[in-house]
């Protein structure tokens, strides 16, 4: 089982370049990726992409900054007149001050152009896209210790809701016994007389299958033993066992409205309890 949070750090050298990779990933119900590059690796956006895609789900930052050793760099001068003059007209018809015009116009990133840019070559592509391959592997490295750390938190949980499950049939015979008093106790309250047994038999037997939970027990069984086989056999799951914690609700529900017994009631209520706990946590787990 992986978490969705994960987070890894390389960096990569092309000639007198160094480009830091860095992946941030946290929950999503989807794969949604947010990539920041610098312009050397503009044109490579979508292999980028194609690349990232393989942590499947989460919200997926990647950011590569660049540190240039020895570059220069040169104003585009052309370029900075045509948008001052631009500028200058505009400001002139309003009426408006132009002091503080070319200052602004010389922080725009555009007018300044650095020896470090350029395209990125085939040899150089691949060394980058080993080294984002690496930070991928690293994230995902990551995600599974953070999973690990989840599984073993739900199986405390799981194991407990299926201790209380267990816990139950000490009480349903008490339970119907009580069931059955409580009906010849309102008979004898209404001053019922002449009552056919057989009949009474009957309409008890109906009453008491209408209490019965062993469905629900074999059903949340069932549903606490695939929860537990979903963690171990598959590390991409949230969605999966979202589901199993949806029907291990519906079936302890089931039983606590069925219940009519304090001590199961009281169990019901920490089953609940515990499976809250899980699905806090599921939202995290791809």
């Amino acid at each position: 089982m992986k978490s969705m949070t994960g987070y890894a750090k390389v960096q990569c050298t092309l000639g007198d370049k160094k480009l830091n990779i860095e992946i941030k990933t946290l929950n999503s119900k989807q794969l949604d990726l947010i990539v920041k590059m610098p312009s050397l690796l503009r044109s490579r956006e979508l292999e980028v992409r194609a690349l990232l895609s393989a942590l499947e789900r989460g919200k997926v930052e990647c950011t590569v900054s660049e540190e240039t050793a020895g570059s220069e760099v040169s104003l585009n001068e052309e370029l900075l007149e045509a948008r001052y003059t631009a500028l200058r007209q505009v400001a002139d018809r309003l009426g408006a001050g132009t002091d503080e015009l070319l200052g602004r116009l010389s922080t725009m990133a555009d007018l300044w152009n650095s020896t470090a840019d350029g395209e990125l070559s085939d040899e150089d592509w691949q060394r980058f896209a080993t080294a984002l391959q690496e930070a991928i592997r690293q994230t995902d490295a990551f995600r599974s210790h953070e999973g690990d750390v989840m599984e073993k938190d739900f199986h405390i949980h799981v194991d407990r809701i299926e201790e209380m499950l267990h816990q139950i049939p000490a009480y349903e015979s008490e339970r119907i016994d009580t069931a059955k008093d409580r009906i010849r106790r309102w008979m004898a309250e209404a001053d019922i007389k002449n009552v056919d047994e057989n009949r009474f038999e009957q309409e008890l037997i109906y009453y008491l299958e209408k209490l019965d939970i062993t469905e629900e027990k074999v059903r949340l069984q069932k549903h606490i033993d695939y929860f537990r086989q979903t963690m171990a056999e598959e590390p991409s799951c949230g969605k999966k066992l979202g589901f199993v914690a949806q029907e291990m609700g519906r079936e302890i529900n089931t039983t606590g409205s069925k219940a009519n017994h304090v001590e199961i009631q009281r169990l019901v209520v920490v089953m609940k309890d515990e499976l809250e706990k899980i699905k806090e946590q599921l939202g995290n787990v791809l």
